[in-house]
């Protein structure tokens, strides 16, 4: 037992001498990327704390006025708004964006034909551009006698509707117009995860006259719990960021019945030209998502325990 000890403690120098020599390594060539991520994020984001706590002309800082900028976006009459809507934006996409990317990935799993047909159908949408997929949607939700929705209802004796400057359907379809956009994703990795599972459960199932309800809910949800609750997080820290659906379909209305946080910074920035108000209500969006994204990282670190 000595003589191993003092191999070890022979050997201790050199490996340590590797060791450093590979961390050197290792931080050397992970070197420009810091320096990329902190010039392109953590610069904006302390930029951005600075400005919040001046007044500017422009972008050039005038006087510090401490937390007035914070104060005057909480006052905002348009802040209760774009905040409540916010919200409202992450229950509809739970209800309808949430789940779809569930039920497509257990029909396609269940499907025995055309399996990859339908995967590739699924995830189309992904590929188009993200604006084009709004005004496509804006099109189609046109009111009037012009819209495509319309003018398919008015074939079957059904009256033109307002659609998005109804206020109490304006979330639900931007939401509806977002999920047809990002659900063929989501459902791929819900079918990697049910790929999985193991066969045999569910060759059991079928063997005892299991349906296709009684596999999903007593196999396969309980066996992507876990990335469920992961995508969840995820979905919720997205849908904080929305801008250009609302921008664009609806310009935040009508009457603020849809305009997002992130709009609101848009709106300050480049409507108002109130720069400072705009890096107040960012580092206080930031703040936000660094907590969902905390809670992200433990739901995951949890999950992999």
């Amino acid at each position: 037992m000595a003589e191993t000890k003092n191999d070890l403690a022979n050997r201790t120098p050199r490996t340590t001498s590797r060791m450093k020599r590979k961390d050197l390594t290792g931080w050397l060539i992970m070197l420009p990327t810091l320096l990329l991520f902190a010039f392109f994020v953590w610069e904006p984001l302390v930029e951005s704390i600075r400005l919040s706590l001046y007044t500017a002309k422009g972008i050039r800082l005038e006087k510090f006025v401490g937390f007035s900028n914070y104060m005057k976006v909480l006052k905002h009459p348009d802040f209760l708004a774009a905040f409540s809507n916010t919200f409202v934006y992450i229950l509809w996409s739970l209800i309808i964006g949430f789940l779809v990317p569930i039920i497509i990935a257990v029909l396609i799993t269940e499907t025995t034909h055309f399996r990859s047909f339908f995967r590739v159908g699924v995830y189309f949408p992904n590929i188009m551009p993200g604006l084009a997929t709004v005004l496509m949607w804006g099109f189609f939700f046109r009111p009037g006698n012009t819209g495509v929705l319309n003018i398919l209802l008015d074939k079957i004796g059904v009256a033109p509707q307002i659609w998005l400057t109804n206020p109490k359907w304006t979330i639900p379809l931007i939401v509806l117009a977002m999920t047809w956009k990002g659900a063929g994703s989501t459902a791929l990795i819900y079918m990697a995860g049910i790929s999985n599972i193991n066969p045999e459960l569910y060759e059991a199932a079928t063997i005892d006259g299991a349906g296709i309800l009684s596999r999903m809910r007593y196999i396969t949800v309980p066996s992507i719990f876990s990335l469920g609750k992961t995508l969840l997080i995820l979905q919720i820290i997205s849908v904080f960021q929305i801008i250009y659906e609302p921008l664009v379909m609806t310009n935040g209305g009508p009457n603020n019945a849809s305009i997002s946080i992130m709009q609101l910074v848009y709106n300050y920035a480049f409507r108002d030209y109130n720069y400072p108000m705009a890096a107040a209500l960012s580092v206080m969006m930031s703040i936000v998502l660094i907590i969902l994204s905390g809670l992200y990282f433990k739901i995951t670190a949890s999950k992999e325990n």
